[in-house]
């Protein structure tokens, strides 16, 4: 007997990166079920990014009564880049949605980005981004986040005020076309950009955490950062892309 579930091309896919967030993957996913509906026409993947506590076995106690969920293991722990490349790669939907595994962003939001995507047209790439224009982060975060995002934009023009916020849209193809480097989640307006493509920044709901910790501090962010902002740099200014000249026929 075939697996429906194995031939349905659904269309979209909310792609998860979970990293030690035991106690939030059943909220995240059930208010995914709650903004989507229970018999929706999309899936869920889920990308445990090497885990070293009990996140795999709730997702597998969740998947038992959520059919639209899917699990993809890294053997080890990768980065969020790295786990939301194999979760596009895994998805057969051909429209994402991203979202954090942390429970910050509502995923209440995701219909509103995907409507923003879908009343931009298809006749070029088009990302959607969320604005967490009021974060509940401590002080010391916010004001980091909003010098980078400043120095960011200034150097890169992408446009884009918030770029650390999870919850995105985006078309599977448009992504897996763009170059693929550690960090790169933070970059995808100006990739994006450089790809001949549109940005477009949706206001969306930002909460405090419910439980675990984040795993990204000012110092593991600040130089590393400072280097994948050279190399995007180098990479806008050696895009290369494909035209068609038009038929004169």
């Amino acid at each position: 007997m075939i697996d429906e579930r194995a031939v349905t091309r659904p269309s979209l896919a909310v792609v998860i990166p979970f990293y030690n967030e035991q106690d939030n993957v059943a909220h995240v996913i059930g208010e995914v079920r709650d903004a989507l509906g229970t018999n929706g026409d999309y899936e869920v993947i889920a990308v445990d990014d090497g885990s070293s506590d009990d996140t795999v076995a709730m997702l597998e106690l969740v998947a038992a009564r959520v059919p639209a969920l899917r699990i993809v293991t890294l053997a080890q722990n990768r980065g969020q880049s790295s786990a939301l490349a194999n979760g596009v790669r895994a998805a057969r939907a051909p429209l994402i949605a991203t979202l954090d595994g942390d429970g910050q962003n509502p995923p209440r939001d995701i219909p509103r980005l995907v409507q923003a995507y879908q009343d931009e047209g298809a006749d070029a790439p088009v990302l959607v981004m969320g604005w967490r224009q009021q974060r509940n982060d401590n002080l010391l975060r916010r004001l980091s986040s909003r010098f980078a995002n400043r120095v960011r934009n200034a150097l890169l023009g992408d446009g884009c005020p918030d770029t650390g916020c999870g919850l995105k849209v985006f078309a599977r193809d448009d992504f897996l076309r763009l170059p693929a480097f550690d960090h790169m989640h933070r970059f995808l307006p100006a990739l994006f950009v450089r790809d001949g493509g549109r940005v477009i920044s949706v206001a969306v709901t930002h909460r405090p955490r419910r439980s675990g910790h984040s795993k990204y501090g000012v110092h593991n962010r600040l130089w590393v950062g400072l280097i994948d902002l050279a190399g995007v740099l180098w990479l806008q200014r050696r895009a290369c892309r494909a035209e068609q000249e038009k038929s004169r026929v």
